[in-house]
């Protein structure tokens, strides 16, 4: 296989006992077919509920079942109980996920800029710039993620819900968000079948930002039966609305930007990221089958701000997500409007050795897993 000569790390890494027993055991078993991707088991779990009802009723159905879903989780990975026992219902738990988006589409929460748009009747979003539909712009498989991701089903949505300063996508993400092509719910599927058939370990949602995207991209899952894990690549400034209908994702590859809120609105143009993205890792690393959600977090090293975010940003991980995989990057550079406004002066430069260094260096202090992914 050509990735196995392009990126031998992506296999050496599972010769990691800390990475396939511990910190993603269940993605390893649901590549070698010993478990089953959680999207396929919402396809069993009975809603109980008409999804006709009104939308409170709707929650409290998905409530009562996602408090309930990760146990159910364990029970099959665990060998307790059979997937394939499990009977199709009336209406699933995925069918449910897949009404709530479309709601919540009529007056739009999908992330927390909270525009509450009817982008069902052809608004579009005061940051992301969509109406209802999705527009992808490439998928293929993608040889350059972490190593545990390797070889990755990666597909690249249009627009996105930040305005970075610095945005490497900017032409797919901020200038151009109604590129690509149109993607429907069965056409999504179809694509996401194709790269697991080209060999993909995992089907990549990123962009620009998958969030616009959550209704097209759950209602794709009704449309595919291949066990595969879903990977939600975000930068994690979503609903909690939307974390709710986002627990049937297998992995999380959030990013982790910023620890100032000053920082954030001045590269980023986002308020009150801290809270926001912070309570969304711990819903995510809340899920999952064993004791912890599945994460590989991306810190992007910022230059002349180690101090204000990178170092509290790893502290905040070890004490909260210890169990986390972190990928420490040192990928900055500056583009888009960097080097052209004297504004963004602070970070028109690469990140420094010493500066990474010093990220290194703290995260070994804190016992944070980075070198398998960085």
């Amino acid at each position: 296989m050509v990735w196995r000569l392009l990126r031998p790390d992506a296999k050496k890494v599972w010769d990691d006992d800390s990475v396939v027993k511990t910190l993603l055991k269940r993605y390893w078993d649901i590549i070698n077919e010993k478990t089953t991707a959680k999207y396929l088991i919402t396809k069993r779990i009975d809603a109980k509920v008409e999804l006709n009802e009104d939308l409170p009723k709707l929650w409290n159905a998905h409530e009562r079942i996602r408090k309930s879903f990760k146990n159910m989780i364990q029970r099959i990975d665990s060998g307790e109980l059979e997937y394939d026992s499990l009977d199709n219902p009336k209406v699933s738990y995925l069918e449910l996920k897949v009404e709530l988006a479309q709601r919540m589409l009529e007056e739009c929460i999908f992330c927390e800029r909270r525009c509450r748009v009817n982008r069902r009747e052809g608004e579009k979003g005061t940051w992301c710039k969509l109406d209802e539909r999705a527009r992808i712009s490439s998928a293929f498989l993608h040889h350059g993620e972490e190593a545990p991701l390797v070889p990755s089903g990666t597909i690249f949505f249009t627009s996105c819900n930040f305005c970075c300063v610095f945005c490497q996508n900017y032409d797919i993400s901020q200038v151009y968000p109604e590129n690509g092509v149109e993607i429907s719910p069965e056409k999504l599927a179809s694509i996401s079948r194709n790269l697991r058939r080209e060999g993909a370990r995992n089907i990549n949602y990123v962009g620009g930002e998958p969030t616009p995207n959550l209704h097209v991209i759950i209602e794709s899952l009704q449309y595919s039966d291949i066990n595969v894990t879903q990977l939600w690549n975000s930068n994690l400034y979503c609903s909690e609305e939307t974390m709710k209908l986002l627990d049937i994702m297998d992995v999380w590859l959030p990013d982790l930007k910023y620890y100032s809120d000053e920082c954030a609105k001045e590269f980023s143009i986002v308020p009150n990221y801290w809270a926001v993205v912070s309570r969304n890792l711990k819903m995510a690393y809340d899920y999952g089958g064993l004791d912890h959600g599945e994460i590989i977090i991306r810190h992007l090293v910022m230059p002349n701000h180690v101090d204000c975010c990178t170092l509290p940003i790893l502290e905040w991980i070890a004490e909260n997500c210890p169990k986390s995989l972190v990928n420490i990057m040192a990928q900055y550079r500056p583009t888009h409007l960097v080097g052209s406004n004297k504004k963004y002066s602070s970070i028109n430069r690469r990140p420094t050795s010493a500066e990474m260094d010093k990220a290194y260096k703290y995260a070994d202090e804190l016992g944070i897993t980075w070198k398998p992914v960085s």
